[in-house]
């Protein structure tokens, strides 16, 4: 399992040094939430800031684009230092060019879901994709509970990943705590993203050491 934690809960006026303290912690992932204010109500950040961030740290940039018509901005986000792209289906009409423009940029491409979008939405792209992000809860604020149906979900997706014979991975975010995480992973996730739940509880050696021990791993 990889624990990928937000940035979202993250301190804003700390970034370099909350990236250094999550590399010093064990933590290989960061997950970066983009929002628009269109897609999604909230606001957060662009690639400057991510550039910003990537000049501070060699951490994995799991980047999700909570934003309208994001093929559009796929070179900026990969300019910027994004290691993988994550898109919304719901968010274009191109799904299969957004995610192929993201493998050309030299980024590993990913395509989220929200809780009521079918997986059908992504089965032929599956043997393309790195990863497919289930969101367990609706996009655009921290702190969310866990929608349960959610863990269906991802069982579901699972079984659909190995009758493509594919390696996609698959990620779920969205009130992701230590009460749900093994549960989560037994249903076939591999990579958690954990917000408030992580950065809300230092030390972040400890919390990544729970959360790991948790699910097994």
């Amino acid at each position: 399992m990889i624990l990928s934690p937000s940035l979202l809960s993250a301190d804003f006026a700390r970034l370099a040094d909350e990236l250094a303290a999550l590399k010093a912690a064990g933590v290989q992932w960061a997950h970066l939430d983009v929002m628009d204010g269109s897609f999604v109500p909230n606001i957060t950040y662009g690639p400057p800031v991510i550039a910003a961030m990537r000049k501070t740290s060699d951490l994995f940039f799991d980047c999700h684009l909570m934003i309208d018509e994001p093929g559009r901005y796929v070179d900026d986000f990969a300019k910027a230092g994004a290691d993988l792209i994550c898109v919304h289906v719901e968010a274009t009409n191109h799904l299969e060019r957004t995610c192929a423009a993201i493998a050309q940029a030299g980024c590993k491409p990913a395509v989220a879901l929200n809780p009521a979008t079918p997986l059908e939405a992504v089965r032929y792209l599956l043997p393309q994709l790195h990863m497919v992000l289930v969101m367990s809860v609706n996009p655009g604020f921290g702190g969310q509970a866990f929608i349960p149906f959610c863990l269906d979900k991802v069982r579901e997706l699972k079984n659909m990943i190995i009758q493509a014979g594919a390696s996609t991975l698959i990620q779920v975010d969205g009130g992701v705590t230590l009460d749900n995480c093994a549960e989560l992973v037994a249903a076939g996730a591999d990579v958690l993203v954990s917000g408030s739940a992580f950065f809300g509880h230092p030390p972040y050696d400890r919390r990544l050491r729970q959360f790991m021990e948790r699910c097994g791993g």
